[in-house]
C-alpha cells in the first residue's frame, strides 16, 4: 500500500483512506455485515486510515467501526469527529456544540463506542460560532495531554480560523469536501494548509458517488437517500452536471481507467499531503478506488481534465441551505 504523511513530519497513513459514514445512514439501505466485511478487507489491503464521527448513525457508526476493529486495532489509524449534536428521534435536526465540557464528554463517549483507549485523530466536525475556536481547540489539546487523543484536526473551516486554532495547538489535518466538482479549498484553504503544514483530507472526493458515472438519473437514489435534497442532484442542475461527468468518462476511457479512478487520481495529484477518504460499504467499490493509486496523471492529463471540468463549472450548491450555513466557520 502506498502511504502519505499528514504533514511534513506527521503520522504516516495509507494514501487512500476509507470514509465510513455511508455504512450507517444517508445513502439508503445498508448492511452492517457487508460494511464490516468491507472494513476488514480494507485493513487486509493495507488501508489504515479510517474515518468516522459520533454523529453518523446518529451515534451508531462508531460502534460499527469498533466492532470491525476488534483484534485489529494496531492496523488502523482511526479518525473520528465531534461537534454535531443529534437526536435519534429527530435525525434531521442539527446543533453544534464546541464547548469545552462537550469536547470532554464527546471524547469519552466516542472512546466507549469505538472500544478503544486512544483516538488517533480527533476532529471538530463544524465550528460552533458561539464558542471561540481557541476555547474548543484548547479543550481538545487537553485530551492530547491526557493521552486520550494523539492528533487534532478541524473540518470545514476558513483559513483565518485554521490559523487561530494552530496558535493554540498543533493542527495535523483539515478535513474538507474537495473533488473535481467541489473546488472550495482552492479559495485560500489549500494555500493555508501548505503554509501551516496541515494535511488536507478530502471527503466526498467522488462527488458523493456522482463522479463514478454510475448515477444517471435521480431515480437511482432510494427514497431515503439524502442526495435527493441536495441542489446539485436536482432538476436542471442534475442534467448539467451529468454532462460534465460524461466528459470525465471519455477522458478515463482514453486513460484506461474508470471515471472514479481518474477523479481520485486528480485529487491525489494536487499535493503530496492530501489523503482522500472515499466512502463505500462495498468491497468491489473499495477495490476500484484503490486502483486510482496506479493512475499517474501527467501535466497534459491534468490540463485536459481542467479543460472539460474547470472550477466553477458545477451547477447547484453542494449542500441544502441549512447545511451550507454550517461550513467555513
Amino acid at each position: 500500500m502506498q502511504t502519505r504523511k499528514l504533514g511534513r513530519n506527521g503520522p504516516i497513513v495509507s494514501a487512500l483512506g476509507l470514509g465510513c459514514m455511508g455504512m450507517s445512514e444517508f445513502y439508503g439501505a445498508h448492511s452492517d455485515a457487508e460494511s464490516i466485511a468491507t472494513l476488514q478487507h480494507a485493513l487486509d489491503r493495507g488501508v489504515s486510515f479510517l474515518d468516522t464521527a459520533d454523529a453518523y448513525g446518529p451515534y451508531t457508526n462508531e460502534e460499527l467501526v469498533g466492532r470491525a476493529l476488534q483484534g485489529r486495532r494496531g492496523q488502523a489509524f482511526l479518525a473520528t469527529k465531534f461537534g454535531f449534536v443529534r437526536d435519534a428521534a429527530n435525525p434531521a435536526a442539527r446543533a453544534i456544540d464546541g464547548s469545552p465540557a462537550h469536547v470532554r464528554a464527546a471524547c469519552e463517549a466516542s472512546l466507549k463506542r469505538l472500544q478503544i483507549e486512544q483516538i488517533d485523530l480527533y476532529y471538530l466536525h463544524r465550528v460552533d460560532r458561539e464558542v471561540p475556536i481557541e476555547e474548543t481547540v484548547g479543550a481538545m489539546g487537553e485530551l492530547v495531554r491526557a493521552g486520550k487523543v494523539r492528533y487534532l484536526g478541524l473540518s470545514e473551516v476558513a483559513p483565518q480560523t485554521l490559523e487561530r486554532a494552530q496558535r493554540v495547538h498543533r493542527i495535523t489535518a483539515l478535513q474538507s469536501e474537495y473533488s473535481l466538482w467541489t473546488r472550495d479549498p482552492e479559495n485560500g484553504v489549500l494555500d493555508a494548509c501548505r503554509r501551516l503544514d496541515i494535511a488536507l483530507v478530502p471527503y466526498s472526493p467522488l462527488g458523493r458517488g456522482f463522479l463514478t458515472g454510475a448515477i444517471r438519473t435521480p431515480a437511482d437514489f432510494g427514497p431515503d437517500d439524502y442526495r435527493r435534497d441536495v441542489p446539485r442532484f436536482q432538476g436542471e442542475n442534475f442534467a448539467r452536471n451529468l454532462a460534465l461527468v460524461d466528459k470525465v468518462k471519455e477522458l478515463a476511457r482514453d486513460k484506461g481507467c474508470t471515471p472514479a479512478q481518474l477523479a481520485l487520481a486528480w485529487v491525489l495529484a494536487q499535493w503530496e499531503h492530501i489523503v482522500p477518504i472515499p466512502g463505500t460499504r462495498r468491497i468491489a467499490n473499495l477495490e476500484e478506488n484503490l486502483g486510482a493509486l496506479e493512475v499517474s496523471l501527467s501535466s497534459h492529463d491534468l490540463a485536459a481534465i481542467e479543460a472539460v471540468f474547470p472550477a466553477g463549472a458545477v451547477a447547484g450548491a453542494r449542500y441544502a441551505e441549512n447545511m451550507m450555513r454550517l461550513v467555513r466557520g
